[in-house]
């Protein structure tokens, strides 16, 4: 099974990714992981990659698309993959259909996590995580322990979004809703799209993304 998370910054897409791998096996596609991990990678993609980002400049959907296309010819994926971060804009979205379409795979589902902006402003300006395993803590839901250690694994290296202010995140949030929110309408016509309340619980979000998957 193939499928996207959209969402707003916050809405807690990586969250809701992390448990999909741990659940379903699943392999998470996210995109700034991906650049990354070729960076320093040595191969002829990767090379291409870090001259881009050597110089500064975006890199180009072709070179995405390229990254995607070697993750989903590796056989060891069997569970499936979820799209974190990509596509962004209604050209990306082309593209990965045509990828998936050239390589006989599907995309099976799109979820929409649906958030209210200024709950996602308070959310998200009380969020810290775990430098070490990625845990996401809140200040009001689930507070960093008060021992200082992180209740998942121990490590006391909590850390905290620079962007992750009121401003900044209204910055991002108008970001989304000119680039990304058109893949919404555009999924929702293909009939890939099931939406969720994405201000729920973190279980509760899950449960809602478990039977939306079917």
């Amino acid at each position: 099974m193939n499928i996207i998370l959209l969402g707003p910054p916050g809405a807690g897409k990586g969250t809701q990714a992390r448990l999909l791998v741990e659940d379903r096996g699943m392999t998470q596609l996210s995109t700034g992981d991906m650049l990354r991990e070729a960076k320093d990678s040595g191969t002829e993609m990767g090379k291409r990659v870090a001259e881009v980002m050597a110089r500064g400049e975006l890199v180009t959907d072709e070179i995405v698309i390229g990254l995607i296309r070697e993750r989903l010819l590796d056989t060891s994926h069997t569970g499936g993959f979820i799209f974190d971060g990509f596509p962004r804009t209604l050209a990306q979205a082309d593209a990965l259909g045509a990828l998936l379409d050239n390589m006989n795979q599907t995309l099976d589902c799109v979820i929409e996590m649906q958030v209210d902006d200024e709950a996602l402003v308070a959310r998200i300006t009380a969020r810290s995580t775990c430098g070490d395993c990625g845990e996401v803590y809140n200040d009001q839901t689930k507070p960093w322990p008060a021992d200082g250690k992180c209740g998942n694994c121990g490590s006391t290296n909590q850390t905290r979004r620079a962007d992750d202010n009121e401003e900044s995140l209204k910055t991002r949030l108008l970001a989304y809703y000119k680039q990304t929110s058109p893949l919404i309408g555009y999924y929702y016509a293909k009939g890939d799209l099931k939406t969720v309340n994405g201000l729920g619980s973190v279980e509760a979000v899950a449960g809602e993304i478990k039977d939306a998957l079917g």
